[in-house]
């Protein structure tokens, strides 16, 4: 059900506006000045804004600026009982999808809130589609690290300097290498993408340089490699680290000479192509282990840029978190779910060992099991796929707890802490003991305690059953 905003200040209007509305199962929500409707179109999920011009206050042209300068895609239909062309001509200029005069036609009014509705959901799914068709998205945050990766990208990309990126794995370097090619003056020619860890090395030569009919058994007809396709543009060679010694031979007089030779062929071919690699491994120690070439690497290093884990620049967390949570939302057709402030400062406190991919699945998985917002508890419940960690993981509320259950458990003087051996032990100990305790509250009442503690009954069951909880007599 859509739902329409009436920013107005006549009463009779917003009242009569409200009820044609509404007998037209519009979700209908009205306010008597701009900036208490500028308040809602923050803090709720609007889908169209019927605006008044000429209230007090705040005028409807300063709110409409105001709302698009917030959420650029919102329709706004301005109504006025002083209607002239120029007003009319302003309202269309600063972002309004249309202007209707007081006293509001009823037929014109319905068509032209249908007909805004349905342009909102169509630019709201075309920009889903655009993104899923598109991998180059933003880099997100604010940090220094960030910041100088930025930076370095608007110096290099322009030229034609080879880049090597490092980093660990879903950090975001493919995002880099994206941006590279974006904004140099190859950006209009391919992008050709080869991951070299997951070729076979006896495939990979055939994959970069292409072959020729009949050069080895399966060779049925001829193929073009990788650098042909990339020809004018850019190559990325993903985990180039991961490529083997013969291919880093044929790659480097690639490089050196701007030419290939298909496999089974004898005839040099010219290539016009600007190499961006990157690899998650240490290749000085790689050379040191004779895994990969000096040469090659001094080739490829014109320009170095590491992309630091996610665990290094915890501060863009909650900018990466919102924009994520934005995402999916849309994605997935549902109003966007608020992160609590101590929400995110629990996301902040994970080691985040699977970095930015491990973050949007995180974020994909809060949004899909809390409720209308993303609260701590849910976050330490859910920071593990394989089911809730207890609310009592956050140490607030936990530690009182454990300081009443370390005396019995101590041994010898050791702290409570130390009789588990690892941290999977102690969360599990954890989840037991406080599920355990809210049954028995509960008076092993399982739909009750599955409520308390927000989580399917289902789920609990599972966990009643892997603890070997039973109920004393």
């Amino acid at each position: 059900m859509a739902k329409i905003l009436i920013i107005d200040d006549e009463r009779a209007i917003r009242s009569t506006l409200r009820e044609i509305l509404e007998y037209e199962d519009y979700q209908v929500q009205d306010v008597d000045n701009g900036i208490d409707g500028l308040e809602v179109i923050k803090k709720d999920t609007i889908d169209l804004v019927l605006c008044d011009i000429k209230m007090g206050r705040m005028d409807g042209m300063e709110v409409l600026t105001e709302a698009l300068s917030l959420k650029p895609d919102l329709p706004f239909i301005m109504i006025s009982g002083h209607g002239t062309v120029e007003t009319a001509v302003e309202a269309s200029k600063k972002g309004a999808y249309d202007f209707i005069s007081k006293p509001p036609d009823l037929n014109r009014l319905l068509i032209t809130v249908r007909n805004a509705l349905e342009r909102g959901t169509l630019v709201t799914e075309t920009k889903v589609l655009k993104r899923r068709v598109s991998k180059t998205r933003e880099i997100l945050g604010e940090s220094e690290a960030i910041s100088r990766i930025n930076e370095t990208i608007d110096r290099v990309a322009p030229t034609d300097a080879r880049v090597l990126i490092t980093g660990a794995n879903g950090s975001g370097k493919e995002l880099v290498a994206r941006w590279l090619h974006e904004k140099s003056n190859r950006a209009n020619a391919p992008l050709v993408e080869v991951n070299c860890a997951a070729i076979p090395s006896e495939l990979i030569e055939s994959e970069l340089f292409g072959h020729e009919k009949g050069s080895f058994t399966s060779a049925v007809k001829q193929r073009i490699g990788k650098f042909e396709q990339a020809d004018k543009g850019t190559l990325f060679l993903d985990e180039i680290g991961d490529m083997s010694l013969s291919a880093q031979a044929k790659v480097l007089r690639a490089l050196q000479e701007n030419k290939i030779t298909r496999v089974g062929g004898d005839k040099e071919i010219e290539v016009n192509v600007r190499v961006i690699a990157a690899t998650n491994k240490d290749l000085l120690k790689e050379i040191e282990a004779g895994n990969f070439r000096m040469d090659l690497y001094h080739r490829l290093s014109v320009i170095l840029i590491h992309v630091p884990p996610l665990s290094e620049r915890r501060s863009d967390i909650p900018i990466i978190a919102e924009h994520f949570c934005e995402e999916i939302c849309a994605d997935y057709g549902m109003p966007i779910k608020k992160i609590t402030s101590r929400a995110i400062d629990a996301l902040k406190s994970l080691p985040w060992t699977g970095n930015i991919r491990e973050l949007r699945n995180m974020v994909e998985r809060l949004i899909i099991l809390s409720d209308k917002s993303i609260t701590e508890k849910d976050v330490y419940a859910y920071a593990n796929p394989g089911g809730p960690v207890a609310e009592s993981l956050s140490m607030e509320s936990f530690q009182p707890q454990v300081a009443q259950a370390s005396a019995p458990n101590t041994v010898n003087g050791l702290n409570h802490f130390d009789q588990f051996s690892s941290f999977q032990e102690y969360k599990d100990y954890a989840e037991r003991e406080y599920i355990k305790y809210k049954l028995e509250n509960n008076a092993w009442n399982v739909s009750k305690t599955a409520d308390d503690i927000e989580i399917q009954r289902s789920h609990l069951y599972s966990k009643i059953e892997k603890y070997g909880l039973k109920r004393e007599n």
